[in-house]
């Protein structure tokens, strides 16, 4: 089976900075694989903070995780801390893609690359919406 290769985008109009904290560590004294996708699900709620929303409320619809894809590059450690960057991209009716990379802060070496899928939620209604137009609209038109 091939690997997982992921393109990423030019730009990424968000990052953030996370702290490696020691529970982030596997048993080999590197970043956890299932703690990586925690560490950019904080990311991911920074993001829509940024913005002034919720992940439960963006214009009145929640956001949910539909997939998620991902190659890891190198190893980190306690301590370090990490860039994570966001982008969206490959919108379509419900949702898009949140395209990510996860960097070291002081060397720069790529940790890990991915992309999250995300449909936008009714929760009143208990069915996938529209992508709010706002938050199309301020990334479809950046590009």
């Amino acid at each position: 089976m091939p690997r997982i290769q992921i393109e990423l985008p030019d730009a990424f109009p968000f990052s953030t900075e996370l702290t490696l904290y020691l529970s982030h560590m596997n048993a080999a004294g590197h970043l956890d694989n299932a703690l990586l996708l925690t560490l950019v699900s904080e990311a991911r709620c920074r993001f829509f903070a940024s913005m002034g929303h919720k992940e439960l409320d963006v214009d009145g619809r929640g956001v949910i995780v539909s997939d998620a894809a991902l190659q890891y590059l190198s190893e980190a450690f306690h301590g370090e801390t990490v860039i994570v960057e966001i982008a969206p991209q490959d919108f379509n009716k419900y949702g898009c893609d949140l395209m990510w990379r996860m960097r070291e802060r002081d060397s720069g070496r790529e940790i890990a690359r991915g992309k999250t899928g995300i449909v936008f939620f009714d929760y009143q209604a208990r069915r996938i919406a529209p992508v709010p137009e706002v938050f199309r609209q301020r990334f479809v038109d950046a590009t």
